[in-house]
């Protein structure tokens, strides 16, 4: 890692979580600015340059939900929402405005900081993600060439939706996809709300790929919401 420190802006209104926070995360190499309310945040916007943003939803001057909305397309800074609003149209609304990652309070700061840290990895590297044709992470091995997969090095027999599925996962590790989303890029947008889909076909690579839905190693469910490949890879060519 380079000695630049991540400068994140955290906007919550309960001083003692802020404190949490900004302790925890400069005690994990982060540069850290506050604010109690979206007035004072959209004034740092204005003066800082920050690499993301942690928001709490509920804050005394409006909602965080339309904060996210201001933000995007046009602002790229990673946003993960920390919130103690748990219901799922929340959470997909959220995302859909444009942040990155919700997680729920209470939390564990260790997920914090992972959260953040995927959300801070350099973004060629993404590129090049994007541009891959084969990726290796430990022993699975997807070549998109050949539309091939293989685990342990035994070949993993595979349907084109899939692969496709799997492919879009992979290609996208770590970050989490909306169910809707999948749907629409994979079977088209007259299913959009045919989440049975997703869970057939999840439960297919789970099977196949040897991957416990109760302790998952490659593919994560957030009941509702999406689905997140939790390993980054290992090689790309």
């Amino acid at each position: 890692m380079s000695m630049h420190k991540p400068t994140v802006l955290v906007i919550e209104d309960e001083a003692k979580i802020r404190s949490f926070i900004r302790i925890s995360l400069q005690a994990e190499g982060f540069q850290i600015f506050e604010a109690a309310n979206l007035a004072v945040a959209r004034g740092l916007l204005q003066q800082l340059e920050l690499d993301a943003i942690i928001l709490d939803l509920g804050l005394p001057d409006g909602d965080g939900q339309h904060f996210i909305s201001e933000l995007k397309p046009d602002d790229k800074l990673p946003l993960l929402v920390l919130s103690a609003r748990d219901d799922e149209e929340e959470k997909v609304r959220a995302l859909e405005n444009g942040a990155n990652d919700y997680l729920t309070k209470p939390f564990g700061i260790r997920e914090l900081v992972a959260r953040l840290r995927v959300l801070l990895r350099d973004l060629s590297a993404r590129e090049n993600i994007a541009a891959a044709q084969r990726l290796v992470f430990d022993n699975l091995i997807i070549d998109h060439r050949q539309h091939s997969v293989s685990l342990n090095n035994e070949e993993v027999r595979l349907s084109p939706k899939e692969f496709e599925l799997l492919w879009k996962l992979t290609s996208n590790y770590q970050k989490l996809l909306l169910q809707r989303d999948l749907l629409t890029e994979i079977w088209g947008p007259t299913h959009r709300q045919d989440n049975h889909y997703l869970r057939i076909f999840i439960s297919q690579l789970r099977r196949k790929l040897e991957d416990d839905s109760r302790e998952p190693r490659f593919i994560e469910t957030l009941p509702g919401i999406g689905y997140r490949f939790l390993l980054a890879p290992t090689t790309t060519s």
